[in-house]
This record gives structure tokens, C-alpha cells and sequence, in this order.
């Protein structure tokens, strides 16, 4: 009979310095643990996007079909793992991500959301398998560090991946997610690399859907300035897709540019790179950037009007426009002082 022996070189010999602590390890279990329902990560995740940075109870409840009792309870798993912290105030209970565990947070839904969510489909006729978008938003941003190379890849690929997931959240049609991503990723680094002292003055409107006021405004003030002032609009929470009435005026205000348009989210960055900041009905949700200056414009929403109405609406912001535009740019004469 033969006997294999073994080496002192052959034998296995673990390190078990490497492994994480038993106490660390059993923290993490039981935040992982906790994450683990579908409910709780949705929970996690409307709070982690509010602009206004916490979520009241009230809308938690309308993720989904459940029972106030219920929904407290999956808030309170939440809240014994240390992710969320609560605050009372009258009658509703406001919940926050808690500061020390936000990274964590951000990297969780980050990292795996856009692997989860990105859409694939398969017919009978055809054995489609899903595309790797998650592959895909990693060689947009090699393409686009490539581009900006003032900024670090890793700052590039961290902005691509949140806009991914950020417009995954409400794209109505999710075919064209890559592509929609290259374009808010490509305005996010814009942002970022500014110059303000060699830019034109830029402005920022924001609207809760990004899917009306905001857009009208943003259109607008690009025509009249020609190119002298740059405008952009976002949404508090943009909504899926831009209003049929307003997606017709964008077209006879912008031809065929106006089918580029589409809600998107207010980022910090869009608020830091503008001169402007300009609301029309989403409340206090930007964050106060010093030098940034701040208006607000009480105007209707084209959402709750007839076509009628938003073409006065329309008419409204116009007017609002022009005199910011002459503001702007006090050589400016606009069109009905050229006439």
C-alpha cells in the first residue's frame, strides 16, 4: 500500500488574522439580515434619494399595500441595526438615514442596484438573455474619465453609477437607461469641472417632476439668451415621463432638440455649479450654496391644466424670463424692445 506524505510546504496552514472579527462579522449579519426584505431596502432607498434628505412615515406607507403597524415595524428592524434614526414631531414620526452608517448606505444601493433593476426581456421566438448593463455603466465611465481627465476615474465612475440608479428609479421605459445616463452623466461632470469665472452666468430651475415648469423655464431662457446664458431644470422628484402638453411646446420652442428632454434628479452638484437657483413650487428642498442665488416663482402646474392653461402658463414663465434673462445680461435687448 502506498502512503502519500505530506510536507510541512504541503500543509494547509489558515491565517486566521485575515478573517473579520467574530463581533464585526456578527454586526454585519444582522444589518444584512435586516436589509434582507424586498419592503425595507425600497423604505431604505426612498429615504436614502429625498431631497429633503428624511422621509415621514406617512409617505413610507405608500410603497406599499401594508398596514401603518406594519410599516412601523419594518422601520424599527431598521432602526435596531442602527440604519435609520427617527424623530417625532406632531403627529408623524421622520426618518433619516443615520449619518454614521450613510456610506454604507450609498454603497449598498449604489453597487447593486443597477445590476438588479436594469431591464431585460425575452420572447418566446427569441432567447434573449439579459444585457450586463452593470458592464455596460462601467465602460461609459472609462469612456467618459477619458474625456475629463481633470477629474478621477473613480469620482467619474461613482457619478455615472448614481445617475444610473437614480433615473432608474422612475424610468417609465428602461430600454434607453444607458443612454439617458450618458447624457445626465455627461451635464453631472459638466458641473463638476466648471469654471464659473470663465462660464456664462447659469441657471437652475426646479420643479417637483422636472416634467413641466421646470423644462418650459430651461427652454425658454436657452432661446432667448442664445448661448449667453446656460439654463437647466431638475426635479425634487422627477417624475417618468415630461407632460404631453408641454413636451408639444418644447417642440415649437426647441424643434428637434426637445425630444432629448427628460425628468431628471436635483443633484448637489447642479446646485453648486449654478449662479441661479430658481424654484416654482417644490418647496425648500435645494441645498443653500453660498454664492448661489435663490428665487422662487409662483407659477401654475402644467400637470393639473388644460392645453389651454399651459400655454398660459407658458406665457407666464416667458414673461418671468425675460426679465431675468435683461438681468443676466444687462446689454441684452430682447425681442420686443428690438421691435
Amino acid at each position: 500500500m502506498n502512503v502519500t506524505q505530506t510536507t510541512a510546504a504541503d500543509t494547509c496552514s489558515p491565517v486566521a488574522t485575515h478573517a473579520i472579527g467574530l463581533e464585526a462579522a456578527s454586526t454585519v449579519a444582522a444589518t444584512l439580515k435586516a436589509l434582507s426584505d424586498p419592503l425595507r431596502l425600497r423604505m431604505l432607498s426612498a429615504i436614502a434619494s429625498d431631497p429633503r434628505g428624511e422621509s415621514c412615515v406617512c409617505d413610507l406607507a405608500e410603497l406599499a399595500d401594508v398596514s401603518q403597524p406594519t410599516v412601523s415595524h419594518h422601520l424599527k428592524v431598521l432602526k435596531d441595526v442602527d440604519v435609520l434614526t427617527s424623530e417625532r414631531r406632531g403627529t408623524w414620526v421622520w426618518y433619516r438615514i443615520n449619518p454614521t452608517r450613510r456610506s454604507a448606505v450609498t454603497a449598498l444601493l449604489d453597487s447593486f442596484a443597477p445590476a438588479s433593476v436594469a431591464p431585460w426581456s425575452a420572447s418566446a421566438d427569441d432567447d434573449q438573455r439579459r444585457p450586463d448593463f452593470d458592464a455596460r455603466v462601467t465602460r461609459l465611465a472609462e469612456e467618459l474619465a477619458a474625456e475629463v481627465p481633470e477629474l478621477d476615474p473613480d469620482v467619474v465612475l461613482t457619478t455615472v453609477r448614481e445617475s444610473y440608479t437614480a433615473l432608474a428609479r422612475s424610468a417609465r421605459v428602461t430600454s434607453s437607461l444607458v443612454p439617458l445616463t450618458e447624457r445626465f452623466a455627461r451635464q453631472r461632470l459638466a458641473d463638476l469641472t466648471r469654471d464659473r469665472d470663465a462660464s456664462v452666468p447659469q441657471v437652475l430651475f426646479v420643479c417637483v417632476a422636472n416634467a413641466g415648469r421646470s423644462q418650459l423655464a430651461a427652454a425658454l431662457v436657452n432661446k432667448l439668451a442664445a448661448g449667453r446664458v446656460v439654463a437647466r431644470s431638475a426635479g425634487s422628484a422627477p417624475g417618468d415621463v415630461i407632460h404631453p402638453h408641454v413636451r408639444s411646446l418644447l417642440a415649437e420652442i426647441e424643434g428637434d432638440a426637445a425630444a432629448e428632454r427628460f425628468p431628471k434628479p436635483l443633484t448637489d452638484d447642479a446646485v453648486r455649479a449654478a449662479d441661479v437657483v430658481i424654484t416654482m413650487g417644490c418647496g425648500d428642498v435645494c441645498p443653500v450654496i453660498p454664492g448661489v442665488r435663490y428665487d422662487d416663482w409662483a407659477v401654475g402646474d402644467p400637470a393639473l391644466a388644460s392645453r389651454e392653461g399651459v400655454e398660459a402658463i407658458r406665457d407666464d414663465i416667458a414673461g418671468r424670463v425675460r426679465a431675468l434673462v435683461d438681468d443676466l445680461l444687462p446689454d441684452h435687448t430682447s425681442p420686443k424692445e428690438q421691435s
